[in-house]
């Protein structure tokens, strides 16, 4: 069994800033990468709006960077998977994908959350090629283009709106006759003259080439059966994320939504020893910036936590 003062869970900005951080306060922390090493920025072709990359970077670029400043500072990276953990007391017994066990005086989780798709082959298809979950980190690349937002909800009206500062026209795709969003997300959405929303419809196809990436989608209304192609450069998904954390077994007090709650502005959970920090925690911004920021608090939270 490996002993270590700060197990983090999870890579990405938030993972690897806390590998920095915990590196640097000599914590000689272990890191688990999970499934997807860096996290969803790795399949982002270009980050723009990170500090201290003026011109651009790809996010898989941006993420070995990251890496291997954690590493510098002695870190210690595991490819794989934490598959279940027990909180019920310090130290804390992790196990990995391999049957490993790990014990840690503390952990930081910092294992994202997954953006809910639409399960389109096209969808993946075009992923980071026109095809974004995020408008806040990929709205630029439309400016002055027409572009569609899928979805009904607070979070779709949010895209919509901030698209429409940037874009042409915003085609927001609602599956019913209605929108689930809150009434002043409502009439933000409706009283925008940019904004075109259209009742009863999913998408049936995105359409593009390798070329050009995006360039439409079909949408179906669903009463008539008529199909209509949007000619679009970019495709927003937003009908919510997935916060990754079935391994933590209902251990750790999550909200509605099933983000872990920390106590702000710590990162501190309502197990003590246990931090979070990015994505898995956040709801409102999911920023790699902020996942970043997020994961020095974790880390200092930590080195704290431990000399307390």
């Amino acid at each position: 069994m490996t002993h270590t003062r700060c197990l983090i869970i999870g890579s990405g900005p938030a993972g690897y800033t806390a590998g920095i951080y915990t590196g640097r306060a000599d914590l000689k922390p272990l890191l688990y990468e999970g499934l997807q090493p860096g996290g969803q920025l790795t399949i982002t072709t270009e980050i723009e709006n990170f500090p201290g990359y003026p011109e651009g970077i790809s996010g898989t670029a941006m993420m070995e960077d990251l890496r291997k400043q954690a590493l510098r500072f002695g870190t210690e990276i595991r490819k794989g998977t934490i598959e279940k953990i027990d909180l019920s007391k310090r130290p804390f017994i992790a196990t990995d994908d391999k049957g490993e066990q790990v014990e840690a005086e503390t952990v930081i989780i910092s294992t994202g959350a997954t953006a809910r798709w639409l399960g389109l082959e096209s969808e993946k298809r075009f992923y980071g090629q026109g095809v974004s979950a995020c408008a806040t980190c990929d709205g630029f690349f439309y400016k002055n283009l027409d572009v569609a937002v899928v979805g009904g909800g607070d979070t779709a009206c949010e895209e919509a709106a901030y698209l429409a500062t940037l874009c042409r026209k915003v085609y927001q795709i609602v599956r019913r006759d209605e929108l689930r969003a809150s009434k002043a997300m409502q009439h933000r959405v409706l009283s925008n003259p940019k904004i075109e929303v259209l009742w009863n419809s999913v998408t049936q196809e995105i359409v593009g080439d390798d070329m050009d990436g995006v360039t439409g989608a079909d949408i179906k209304n669903v009463k008539t059966g008529e199909i209509t192609r949007l000619d679009i450069a970019g495709f927003f998904v937003a009908i919510g994320h997935q916060p990754n954390t079935a391994f933590l077994d209902g251990q750790i007090e999550l909200d509605e939504a099933g983000y872990i709650k920390v106590q702000n502005p710590s990162s501190a959970t309502n197990i003590p020893g246990v931090f979070a920090a990015g994505d898995v925690c956040d709801p409102n911004y999911r920023q790699a910036c902020v996942a970043a920021a997020k994961g020095c608090v974790a880390a200092i939270d930590v080195e704290r936590f431990l000399n307390a």
